[in-house]
């Protein structure tokens, strides 16, 4: 899987135009909700050395006590829970976009004492790249990394990106038997940052389709000379569903239909499907056995589970006798996935 990497130019000011290098697969992410996000490097743009500046933490003005960050008053479902004795705050409730000076002093101050402090259910990532910043600047002057890919116009946001059309965090791994690698970020500055803020978009599933092909089952049963009373159809299902009653996310590939993921290569596909079947089939901790037993019923939601028979009985043995029964299912709507990701097909 190697990594692409398409080139563009774009015209910054009329005498000096913009190199701009695309390091993802621009047919990859047509529908992706966070496009504007994607992975580039400007070949173009150079800068001096960082100059000292005067910095004030904005912990040594916060109340020690919390008490504006932690007001039930403000934010009456606000959690907040220890990860572990030591190190690590987790905070649900309470909207990142939506504190005010006061709040993110304090937030300062727990985090410079808890090392790491992890929000929940937040709508950072959708308030729009100029928030982002200026919620950041708040801390002190953003940092611009010298060699990372970044998001398009805007330096300052540092591009983190794995996806199958662009491996190069993977092909850094080298023979090493693991990718981790524990660091402070860019601490050979002069004066290294101090608070980074990391928001994760996406994953990869969550942007993929995969084809649903009905056209092996159907030759099938003509080959055995069964009769087809409805002719096949191929559908580009999300990876990914969400449950429209209960908002779960859930895989929706099998292996008994899914047969490639659209936009991967070959190869590419094989081995992520491979992945996802494996995890379905040899997954036992979420995994139920229904034993039958006169009168049993069992229903099941085919948008969030998967299922197989298993022939653990012999029919031509007298005390376990026929197995015989029927199923009604009931079909539901067009698949959804994140960010709106719906199915496809041609008509």
């Amino acid at each position: 899987m190697a990594t692409i990497t398409q080139t563009q130019t774009t015209t910054a000011t009329e005498s000096a135009p913009l190199k701009l290098t695309l390091a993802y697969k621009e047919e990859i992410h047509e529908e992706y909700k966070y496009s504007a996000y994607l992975p580039v490097y400007d070949t173009k743009t150079s800068f001096p050395p960082l100059k000292p500046f005067e910095f004030n933490d904005r912990g040594l003005v916060a109340n020690k006590e919390k008490p504006n960050l932690f007001s039930k008053e403000n934010a009456p479902e606000l959690q907040v829970a220890k990860l572990t004795p030591v190190i690590g705050t987790e905070i649900r409730g309470l909207q990142l976009s939506q504190l005010n000076d006061r709040q993110k002093d304090e937030l300062a101050l727990l985090i410079a004492e808890r090392g790491v402090v992890v929000f929940r259910g937040q709508d950072f990532k959708d308030i729009g790249v100029e928030k982002q910043k200026e919620f950041g600047r708040y801390f002190g002057p953003l940092h611009i990394h010298p060699v990372g890919a970044h998001v398009k116009d805007n330096l300052e946001l540092h591009n983190i990106y794995l996806g199958p059309d662009n491996e190069y965090r993977n092909h850094r791994r080298g023979n090493r038997l693991t990718t981790t690698g524990y660091h402070s970020d860019v601490s050979y500055e002069r004066q290294p940052p101090g608070i980074t803020i990391l928001t994760l978009l996406s994953a990869l599933l969550d942007n993929l389709r995969a084809e649903h092909s009905g056209f092996p089952q159907a030759e099938g049963a003509r080959r055995d000379g069964l009769f087809v009373r409805r002719e096949p159809v191929k559908t580009e299902h999300p990876i990914v569903r969400i449950h429209p009653a209960t908002g779960q996310k859930a895989l929706f590939v099998n292996p008994g239909f899914t047969k490639r993921i659209i936009g991967l290569k070959d190869e590419e596909s094989e081995a992520l499907l491979k992945l996802l079947f494996q995890h379905i089939t040899f997954g036992q901790d979420f995994q139920v056995r229904v034993k039958w037993e006169e009168g049993t019923v069992a229903l099941w939601d085919n948008r969030v589970t998967s299922h197989t028979a298993i022939s653990d009985y012999n029919v031509h043995e007298p005390q376990e006798g026929l197995r015989h029964g029927f199923r009604i299912t009931a079909l539901a709507e067009r698949p959804r996935g994140v960010g709106g990701l719906e199915s496809r097909w041609e008509e």
